[in-house]
């Protein structure tokens, strides 16, 4: 049974009551400790943040923005480098020899071609192709990227240019066009040897010298000489390539049709077999006035030019002359190294532009009575003209 307490509440049944284990917090204070005021305890000190902590995000923080800014960067000038250009037509471009990335693209803004040297510079150095830029002439279409300015730099695709030798020209004449010519440049420092040049077609870009394409018309010619004297006729009255050369050169004067070339070249052939003298008219015509002989249109030699002596009048003398008359083509090589199988001492015009051949000085005779009616009767007929006119 619980006992009661003077007031007759149980004290087990007492809510007010403190529990056991709090006895300690309702101790009366002593006389010190109620008069030292109740003092809180210090705070807890943080520890302040390192300095190379701070660093590090500051250059962090760089970081991620540079990286932010080279992705911007790249994407914008890629998408320059590849865009349509300014160029409003297609022009030529030239890319000197030696010239650099940066002379390059200069001038390619210069002449607004492109809008940005840099980009351009930097697109070519990136794509590893500055060391790959060939010299020469290029043509840029209208609207081109940098993109495709790259690639046409490097292709050496340059523009190709032409220029034609007809065949039996002298060397004089030759270099006169060659000098004429305003794409090639240098000077030519002296005339090159008669027959040394082989007379063509030549393609050369723009920067090539005239002494350049001399020197590429004479390994023409000595590579097809050497061909012709190779595969020539082992019986031929003919002793070296340079007599080949002279005697290709005649024929060449003779002759303007293709297949007569073999034709003609086999009556000289065999005139020289017989020890006869060639008795070609523009062998005379050369020793007389050299490289400036065919400047003329000549139809005739005159009688004072047959006697008149020089060493390549072959009238006078019985053998081929001390050297060719012009520069022969491959054509005319070809036909003396292998002439045709005949016995033809003779030839003269048909008034056709081609010849008529001959074995015997009667039958040449009879074709030359002929010839000479040709003649008298286009004579009439131009006379004819000229006085309807």
């Amino acid at each position: 049974m619980a006992q009661s307490t003077d007031n007759g509440q149980s004290e087990g049944n007492n809510p007010e009551a403190p529990a056991q284990n709090n006895v300690e917090y309702n101790r009366p204070k002593s006389a010190r400790q109620a008069i030292i005021p109740d003092v809180p305890p210090p705070p807890v000190k943080r520890k302040g943040r390192s300095p190379f902590i701070a660093i590090l995000n500051f250059l962090l923080t760089l970081a991620v923005f540079a990286v932010i800014a080279a992705v911007v960067a790249i994407y914008i000038g890629k998408t320059s480098f590849d865009e349509p250009g300014p160029l409003k037509q297609e022009t030529a471009f030239m890319v000197k020899s030696g010239a650099r990335l940066r002379d390059i693209a200069n001038e390619l803004e210069a002449r607004k071609i492109i809008r940005d040297a840099y980009i351009f510079e930097a697109g070519v150095r990136i794509y590893e192709q500055h060391a790959h830029l060939k010299a020469g002439e290029y043509a840029l279409p209208a609207g081109v990227s940098m993109h495709k300015i790259m690639e046409i730099l490097t292709s050496g695709k340059a523009i190709y240019y032409s220029i034609t030798f007809p065949e039996g020209w002298t060397s004089k004449q030759i270099v006169q066009r060659i000098n004429a010519n305003k794409v090639l440049t240098g000077e030519l420092k002296s005339t090159p040897d008669e027959g040394s040049l082989l007379p063509e077609t030549y393609s050369f870009a723009r920067g090539m010298t005239r002494q350049e394409l001399v020197a590429k018309m004479q390994m023409a010619m000595k590579k097809q000489l050497a061909l012709a004297w190779e595969g020539r006729d082992q019986n031929l009255p003919i002793k070296s390539p340079e007599e080949l050369t002279t005697l290709a050169s005649i024929v060449e004067k003779e002759t303007g049709v293709a297949h007569e070339r073999p034709m003609v070249a086999a009556v000289f052939v065999n005139r020289l077999r017989k020890k006869m003298p060639l008795q070609s008219d523009p062998t005379i015509l050369y020793g007389l006035y050299g490289g400036d002989a065919w400047t003329k249109d000549r139809s005739a030699i005159k009688r004072s030019e047959l006697k008149a002596k020089n060493p390549y009048n072959t009238y006078q003398i019985r053998a081929l002359p001390p050297g060719p008359i012009g520069n022969p083509g491959r054509d005319a090589l070809n036909a003396v190294a292998n002439p045709a199988n005949t016995k033809d001492l003779y030839f003269v015009a048909d008034g056709t532009g081609g010849h008529i051949f001959a074995q015997t000085y009667k039958q040449h005779q009879r074709n030359v009575v002929k010839w000479r009616k040709i003649e008298r009767e286009k004579r009439r007929k131009q006379a004819e003209e000229k006085k309807n006119n």
